[in-house]
């Protein structure tokens, strides 16, 4: 598995950042954006990856997402932070899956609730935040 870490193959290969760069004023040039990486040989989508999972390939070309995804997984952690939280995986609409933070009750995420991108960048853990799109109607549970 994969795990993103600022190890020397991030150095020699540069700034491997995928969220909007910053503008003067410490905000993002237009609304905050997540950034994606598409390979060019065979069209699968990735999320901060160095190769392609499907092909090996390194040509890579990175696109903007929309924002929008569907809440695959979403757990509830109560360990080192004084109140509890959820960690999220998000299959964006574009076709990769993105773990973050759903913004609400913890335990009000659950799978297949739609999810808009609300900021690129949580300023304590570095993770994407979403908020929910609607509120489902959840009579029988």
């Amino acid at each position: 598995m994969y795990h993103f870490s600022g190890s020397v193959a991030q150095q020699a290969a540069g700034s491997t950042r995928l969220l909007e760069p910053q503008g003067r004023e410490g905000r993002s040039t237009d609304q905050d954006a997540m950034l994606f990486q598409r390979c060019t040989w065979c069209g699968t989508a990735m999320y901060h990856r160095l190769l392609c999972p499907v092909c090996q390939g390194s040509d890579l070309r990175t696109e903007r997402s929309a924002g929008l995804g569907t809440v695959r997984h979403s757990t509830v952690l109560h360990r080192n932070t004084p109140a509890a939280r959820n960690v999220s995986l998000i299959e964006m609409a574009e076709g990769f899956v993105v773990r973050g933070r759903v913004m609400g009750p913890p335990i009000g995420v659950h799978s297949g609730d739609r999810v808009r991108l609300s900021t690129a960048e949580d300023p304590v853990r570095g993770e994407p935040v979403f908020q929910l799109v609607d509120e489902p109607l959840r009579a029988w549970t």
